[in-house]
C-alpha cells in the first residue's frame, strides 16, 4: 500500500509561525548572542529559517543524534554520531529541533549542554506531540502542537523520504 500525505500546515503557515518564534526569541535574548544548535537532520530546514529571524548575533552549530533510526517510534536511547564543533561553555544555547515526541533526545541534550557549562539552555521546537511524551522536558518555544500522528515534511522524514516537502503533513501507511 502506498503512503498518503495530508497537509496539516501550509508553507505559508509554517513561515509565519517561524517569524513569530524568531521575534519572541529575539525579545528574550535582548541583544545577547546565541549559539543555535541544529539537531540534524530533521531540524535543518527549521533551524536555518529560525536563525534568519533572530535579531541577536547568531552562531550556528550542528549535532546529529537520533532515537529513531529508520523506524517510526523512539527507541528511547539517544545516539550521537556528530558532536558540536564549537564549545558552548558560558554561552546562550538555543536547541532547534524539528519535533519533541518522547522527549528523550531533548532531555539528553539539555542535560548534556548544562554539563558542558552553557550559560543558558533554551529549547525551540517546530512541533510538539505531547500525547507521546515519556519524559518531561521544559520547552521554551513551540511552533505547533500536533496530534499523535506520523508527521512528515519541512525536514521531518519517513525513512529519509519527504524531508523536502515545503509543508507539514500527516502520513497514512
Amino acid at each position: 500500500m502506498a503512503e498518503v500525505i495530508h497537509e496539516m500546515y501550509s508553507e505559508e503557515q509554517v513561515n509565519a509561525r517561524i517569524r513569530e518564534l524568531g521575534g519572541q526569541i529575539s525579545a528574550d535574548l535582548a541583544g545577547e548572542p546565541v549559539k543555535v544548535v541544529c539537531v540534524l537532520k530533521g531540524a535543518s530546514f527549521f533551524a536555518c529559517e529560525l536563525a534568519k529571524r533572530i535579531t541577536s548575533p547568531v552562531y550556528m552549530d550542528f549535532m546529529y543524534c537520533s532515537s529513531y533510526g529508520d523506524g517510526t517510534v523512539s527507541s528511547g536511547k539517544v545516539k550521537i554520531t556528530r558532536d558540536l564543533e564549537m564549545p558552548i561553555e558560558g554561552e546562550n544555547v538555543l536547541i532547534a529541533e524539528d519535533i519533541i515526541d518522547s522527549g528523550h533526545t531533548l532531555k539528553f541534550l539539555t542535560e548534556e549542554f548544562r554539563k558542558r557549562g552553557a550559560k543558558r539552555v533554551m529549547v525551540c521546537v517546530m512541533l510538539s506531540k505531547p500525547e507521546r511524551r515519556e519524559v518531561e522536558v521544559p520547552v521554551d518555544y513551540v511552533g505547533f502542537v500536533v496530534p499523535d500522528k506520523f508527521i512528515v515534511g519541512y525536514g521531518l522524514d519517513y525513512a529519509q523520504k519527504y524531508r523536502n516537502l515545503p509543508f507539514i503533513g500527516t502520513m497514512e501507511f
